[in-house]
């Protein structure tokens, strides 16, 4: 373990040091003369002898430590742990590291942690381009990094910029990944008002269509008064009234929620276009609110105003406003060769560092306590 100072300028306060070393050398404790029969031949005014004397050094001793664990708390010191200076080689999972060769570096797999290749390979991951940010940020500058990745591999949107040169190494993975599993359906949760039922048939048409040939449909329809299921992921208001407040807080949960188009809006902030028709006109209006998502209509759901409410995509339509699917970002590796940024190097940091600021706190409450106790103890009389 390596001891270190997050914010070293922290301790300029222990200049603080001299404020209790001057009052000690200043203060003298009071004495009281007592005149001795014995001492009536004595010269009664001696030259007196000037020199530094330090009142009550214990007391001294005790607030000067009090400072210097108080600047050192402020400094924000840790242990970081020493780690391995041989080269690291990271290989992405499904690839069979056996086939790679072993010069004494440092193997770990591209999964949370980088476990050691030693261990068993872990479940295949999605988010390789995170692991490696990560890797290359906790991994010391001078340390040499190999990344070993299959042909092809999901990946987010942004190219890799890393903070130092890497050996890119794609190798076939030692097993092709299954078919990623189909999504399921939303269930629909309707809440209309009494003159608004007619508009129900929509969606009882769409969930229709996302039921299997033996299976019921996943909706359910209730007036406006009744709250959503606990369950519920998805609800449909067809109402001008606002929501009610267990509807509000079902949002803030993580709900999703399609709005009429003159229901009152719960979402204050910004709001993006959710849907298009063919014109590229707006239909629906995307707002966040505490953890859920707030859709809103901008049209009355009636075909007139809405054709798409009787159009044969409609349930996709719908489906895909209420749950999203993942944009597809599986790319190539060979594209996907990471660059050196400028920026890079001052990510290059240990993140796992041990705070030694708890113990500080116990320490300067100990010190707190017995400066108290040495300050107001009952003093003896001094005699001279």
């Amino acid at each position: 373990m390596i001891p270190a100072l997050l914010l070293p300028a922290a301790l300029a306060a222990l200049l603080a040091v001299a404020v209790p070393l001057a009052i000690h050398i200043a203060r003298r404790t009071e004495t009281k003369t007592i005149d001795f029969a014995a001492l009536r031949w004595l010269n009664p005014n001696p030259k007196p002898v000037q020199r530094l004397q330090l009142d009550e050094r214990l007391l001294l001793a005790v607030r000067v430590a009090l400072i210097v664990a108080i600047a050192l708390a402020l400094a924000r010191p840790v242990l970081r742990p020493s780690g391995d200076e041989r080269p690291v080689v990271a290989i992405a999972p499904g690839i069979d590291a056996a086939q790679l060769a072993d010069d004494g570096q440092r193997r770990v797999w591209l999964a949370p942690d980088f476990p050691s290749a030693d261990r068993a390979a872990p479940a295949t991951t999605a988010d390789l381009a995170s692991l490696i940010r990560q890797l290359d940020a906790e991994t010391p500058a001078t340390t040499p990094l190999t990344l070993v990745v299959p042909q092809a591999f999901d990946a987010d949107g942004a190219r890799l910029v890393l903070s130092r040169q890497v050996v890119w190494q794609i190798v076939p993975a030692a097993a092709t990944p299954g078919p990623k599993p189909q999504r399921t359906p939303p269930s629909l949760v309707v809440r209309y008002a009494a003159e608004r039922a007619e508009a129900v048939q929509y969606f009882r048409a769409a969930a229709g269509a996302y039921a299997g040939p033996d299976q019921a449909p996943a909706f359910e329809a209730a007036p406006v008064d009744q709250p959503p299921p606990a369950k519920a992921k998805t609800l449909i208001w067809l109402s001008g009234a606002p929501l009610s407040d267990g509807a509000l807080a079902w949002i803030e949960r993580g709900g999703v929620v399609l709005l009429a188009h003159d229901a009152p809006s719960p979402v204050e902030g910004r709001k993006t276009v959710a849907w298009r028709d063919a014109l590229a006109e707006p239909l629906a209006l995307e707002g966040r609110f505490g953890q859920g998502r707030v859709l809103h209509l901008t049209r009355p759901l009636e075909p007139k105003a809405l054709p798409a409410l009787v159009e044969p995509d409609f349930p996709d339509r719908l489906w895909t406003l209420l749950d999203p699917p993942p944009a597809p970002a599986r790319v190539a590796a060979q594209d996907y060769t990471p660059t050196v940024g400028a920026a890079g190097p001052a990510l290059a940091f240990n993140p796992h560092p041990i705070d030694l600021r708890p113990w500080l706190a116990v320490l300067i409450a100990a010190l707190f306590a017995a400066e108290r106790w040495l300050a107001t103890r009952r003093k003896r009389p001094v005699l001279a």
